[in-house]
């Protein structure tokens, strides 16, 4: 469909957007987005130039304060950005890079033989999303200062002290203009920082939250760098070699650095850099890195006649388990998009599969015995993979992943449109009755699960395919699991987890939680899954009836009714079909928590660390939880 504009279209209507304009305009091209994601990388920016800085060998400390007004101020003892007149501007060096789109130190002049800035727009385009913005500069025995409003300079960049200090300081507070949010997750931001310090040996980075009732106060600094990286992924798993094997080699101009690690887990762990950039989608980096590691190993398995002439190991059989960092340093840079989340060097997919192929060839030629077990862990996967793969086409036949004949238990709701659509996986038929009575059955379905589902982190694919209760679930979602996952079939909008409020509800809500973020984990990160909070106690006085969710509750209504009479919820069963509607079901009454990413990773984690290899953290889990080790099978 087309609309008619009536308007006259001539030059008139070709606007020039001016300074820091089209940033203001259009921020997503800048900083992907305006969301949470957005506003963290105004940090990531700022934090980058001082790395590059440390990179260029100027720089030790970095600190990162979130100050008591929600403001981020980003500390270096670089050599400060440059305060003299531009020739060509007429302004200061600084009013220059702060204003300037594609304006910077990183372009060739000599400045940085490394850096992760390469478009001159990272400081500008924080200072033009900023509702205001502070530069202050340590350089040549004194102290300059300069204040923006919205990209705006208030004045000229100014002396204002002396010191023998050098270095720069940014300090910025978010736009609500702009951004959907303003209010930094500390979380996120220690993540990102603990991630640059293991990508930079010895370099100390500081985090200090200085907000009221958030105050926090770390520092990150790892001498051995990307290696401590691979062991604190590791931290949780049994490992095939008896040290992480690490990789350093400086090719030409380019600088690469390897850590990998095997663990007796089914996980593919990677991830992947270049100049201290994390390149989400990899790139020709990662891409030489996989080419090697298949070849490498294939080659090593025939040569030392541990498998079959015709045998060969696909590149999903060598990574399982494996636990990788790939970052690579170079002049040049060729990234896609400001936000750098691929990188497209052609040269550097043949300079990491050398490095690789050298490093892991002389550390298989020197230990044979663990050589050999990593082939042994790597055929074993071939055949597993080969083993789920029947299960699947087999189920595929049977009908659970591609058929429209539901579940005998399921009571689906009559309402086709998903979007209008809600289903409660529901703990035991009891359970299951109470609920497909008291249900809207216009959008509600009900799938009742016997027991405890399968411990997906304990199992393959071929036998989580075999069971029944998950067969079940996978069928009446109809979204399909792992790389066949199709959001588009989905069947329900919201999948909600009815679980009694007890240690055996908790246990099972855990168990459905770690098998949707394993096989079906955008289900989670679209928002879909939900855990329904059902009450805990019934409070009843004369006519008058108050259900309760938590200890807290319950002392309030109590004190305010006066001892009524408490009724103590051991499960759904015991509830009736209208008391169940009324306080877990009713979409006007009910409490659904949305299930993010973390509370899926935290369910995960539960398995991770008690079928870890740290005793110490493995005791003094089981302490804390020794029945649910008990319950869950582990």
């Amino acid at each position: 469909m087309s609309i008619k504009v009536e308007n006259a279209y001539d030059s008139s209507e070709i606007q020039v957007l001016e300074g820091l304009e089209p940033v203001r305009k259009r921020p997503g091209m800048y900083i992907g987005s305006t969301d949470t994601r957005g506003l963290h990388h105004l940090i990531v920016e700022i934090v980058d130039n001082s790395v590059d800085e440390s990179l260029a060998g100027y720089c030790d400390t970095i600190t990162v304060e979130i100050t008591r007004e929600g403001a981020v101020a980003v500390t270096d003892n670089g050599r400060g950005i440059p305060v003299d007149i531009h020739p060509q501007e007429g302004v200061s060096a600084v009013q220059v890079v702060l204003t300037k789109l594609h304006a910077g130190g990183k372009f060739g002049g000599g400045g940085y033989k490394v850096s992760g800035g390469l478009h001159g727009v990272g400081l500008s385009v924080v200072n033009a999303l900023s509702e205001w913005l502070e530069v202050e500069v340590k350089k040549n025995g004194k102290i300059y200062r300069q204040r923006y409003m919205r990209g705006i300079p208030m004045r000229e960049l100014a002396e204002v002290g002396e010191t023998q200090e050098t270095g720069t300081k940014v300090t910025f507070f978010p736009d609500d203009e702009i951004f959907e949010t303003i209010d930094f997750d500390y979380d996120v931001i220690r993540t990102r920082l603990r991630e640059v310090a293991y990508l930079n040996k010895g370099l100390c980075i500081n985090l200090m939250d200085n907000r009221p009732d958030k105050e926090k106060d770390e520092t990150f600094k790892y001498d051995g760098g990307i290696l401590d990286y691979v062991d604190y992924l590791n931290r949780n798993e049994k490992t095939v070699f008896p040290r992480t094997l690490y990789i350093e080699r400086q090719i030409g101009t380019n600088a690469v650095e390897i850590a990998m690690q095997y663990n007796d887990s089914w996980k593919e762990t990677m991830y992947s850099y270049a100049n201290n950039i994390n390149t989400e989608e990899g790139g020709t980096h990662l891409m030489g890195f996989k080419d090697a590691l298949t070849r490498v190993l294939n080659d090593y398995a025939h040569t030392a006649r541990l498998v079959k002439d015709d045998f060969k190991l696909t590149g999903e059989d060598v990574r399982e388990g494996l636990t990788a960092i790939v970052s690579v340093k170079l002049e040049e840079p060729q990234f896609e998009g400001q936000t750098k989340t691929k990188l497209g060097n052609s040269e550097m997919r043949g300079i990491v599969a050398k490095a690789l192929a050298d490093g892991l060839g002389t550390y298989l030629e020197e230990n044979p015995k663990e050589a050999k077990e990593l082939i042994i862990k790597t055929v074993t996967a071939q055949k597993a993979r080969d083993a789920a793969r029947a299960a699947r086409e087999s189920t595929r036949r049977k009908g659970v992943l591609e058929s429209t004949t539901l579940p005998g238990k399921l009571a689906d709701c009559t309402d086709k449109d998903a979007s209008h659509c809600e289903i409660y996986l529901v703990e035991g038929d009891s359970a299951g009755g109470t609920a497909k009575q008291g249900r809207d059955r216009r959008f509600q379905a009900i799938l009742p699960l016997r027991g405890k589902i399968l411990n997906v982190e304990k199992a393959r694919l071929a036998r989580i395919m075999e069971n029944a209760e998950i067969r079940a679930m996978i069928t009446a979602f109809g979204c399909g699991i792992d790389n066949e996952f199709d959001e588009k079939k989905l069947r329900y909008d919201k999948i909600i987890c009815m679980t009694d409020a007890d240690v055996d509800g908790s246990h099972i809500r855990i168990l459905l939680l770690t098998f949707i973020f394993r096989f079906m984990r955008p289900l989670i990160e679209l928002g879909h899954v939900y855990i329904a909070q059902p009450p805990l106690y019934k409070c009843t006085k004369g006519k008058t009836v108050e259900y309760c969710y938590s200890d807290e509750e319950l002392r309030e209504v109590t004190e305010r009714l006066g001892k009524p009479e408490i009724q103590r919820y051991k499960g759904l069963g015991e509830m009736n079909a209208d008391q169940l509607w009324e306080t877990t079901m009713d979409p006007e009454k009910r409490i659904l928590l949305r299930v993010t990413m973390s509370d899926a990773e935290e369910a995960a984690k539960t398995f991770s660390v008690l079928m870890g290899d740290e005793p110490e953290l493995r005791r003094k889990f089981i302490e804390e939880n020794a029945t649910l080790v008990t319950d869950l099978d582990i």
